[in-house]
């Protein structure tokens, strides 16, 4: 079954976030738009390339209302010592969450038993605590953030705009479609 319209599961982690360690809990994504980013650990070398990314487009994301969270199965002391010795990793201004327990990654099905590790999952979560989009990665292939802004300004679009969909390739500004029976075989 897929993850697709379900409500986040109960969780509640701990995690490094500008000097400090904070508690993330689903509650804590009530009311904004959420991204969050599964790594399979801290310390490898293709997750700090995830995380710098990240970092650079932080500020789209704070500017569509969004919070981004980087998870690991790390716990949050890992993540202080990797946010405090990776110049990649020390750009990141979101929390950091750790989940030394797999709860976090089993819950959101990107957990990888024989390994202990986090498939490289990406979540676009609604202001309800909804999944609206995910996207899994093996592990050897890292993600383009720019790709996880567009699809949560669309997701934005259409939980504003009801009976709207957003086209392959659509950015914001551009034109969406009104799905009818008028439109069928002629697009």
């Amino acid at each position: 079954m897929s993850l697709i319209n379900t409500q986040v599961l109960p969780f509640k982690n701990e995690a490094f976030h500008n000097g400090k360690f904070v508690t993330v809990t689903n509650e804590t994504l009530k009311g904004k738009w959420n991204v969050f980013i599964f790594m399979p650990a801290a310390f490898t070398f293709n997750c700090p390339t995830e995380v710098e990314d990240a970092a650079e487009h932080y500020a789209e994301f704070q500017k569509a209302g969004a919070e981004v969270y980087i998870v690991t199965t790390d716990t949050h002391f890992a993540h202080k010592v990797w946010h405090e010795t990776s110049p990649a990793v020390g750009k990141a201004k979101f929390p950091l969450i750790g989940d030394p327990t797999h709860a976090l990654t089993r819950g959101f099905d990107v957990h990888i038993d024989d390994e202990g590790l986090a498939l490289r999952g990406t979540f676009i979560i609604d202001p309800t605590g909804t999944i609206k989009t995910l996207e899994i990665h093996s592990n050897e292939i890292a993600r383009d953030v720019k790709e996880t802004v567009r699809k949560l300004k669309a997701a934005q679009y259409t939980a504003a705009h009801p009976g709207q969909v957003c086209p392959a390739k659509w950015n914001e500004g551009a034109k969406t479609i009104t799905p009818s029976l008028d439109l069928v075989g002629k697009i």
